[in-house]
C-alpha cells in the first residue's frame, strides 16, 4: 500500500491554530475538530488511515514563531510514531 504523504511548509505555519488548519484541509480531518493537542491526538491516533507520513519543511522557522507549542506537537507526533507502526515523522529544518 503507498504511503500518503503530508507536506507542512514550516515557513508558514506561525501559531497551533494555523498547524490545525493545516492539518485539517490537508488530512482531511472532520470538521468538528475541537483543535487542541488531545483532540489532535484522537484524530491522528485512530481517524487517519495508514500508513501515512508528515513531512515538515522548514520545521525551524515554526520552533522559532510557536515556541513551546512546537515542542509539544513535536512530542505529540513523536509519541504518534511509537503508537502507530504506519506513520512517520520527518522534521526537516
Amino acid at each position: 500500500m503507498p504511503i500518503k504523504q503530508y507536506t507542512l511548509e514550516g515557513s508558514a505555519i506561525h501559531s497551533l491554530d494555523e498547524l490545525y488548519g493545516r492539518l485539517v484541509s490537508g488530512l482531511s480531518l472532520s470538521s468538528d475538530f475541537g483543535c487542541n493537542l488531545d483532540a489532535l491526538w484522537d484524530v491522528l491516533s485512530t481517524d487517519v488511515e495508514g500508513p501515512f507520513e508528515i513531512i515538515w519543511k522548514h520545521a525551524g522557522a515554526s520552533k522559532k514563531a510557536m515556541g513551546g507549542d512546537f515542542d509539544r506537537v513535536k512530542i505529540l507526533l513523536q509519541d504518534l510514531e511509537k503508537e502507530r507502526k504506519d506513520f512517520k515523522l520527518k522534521l526537516e529544518l
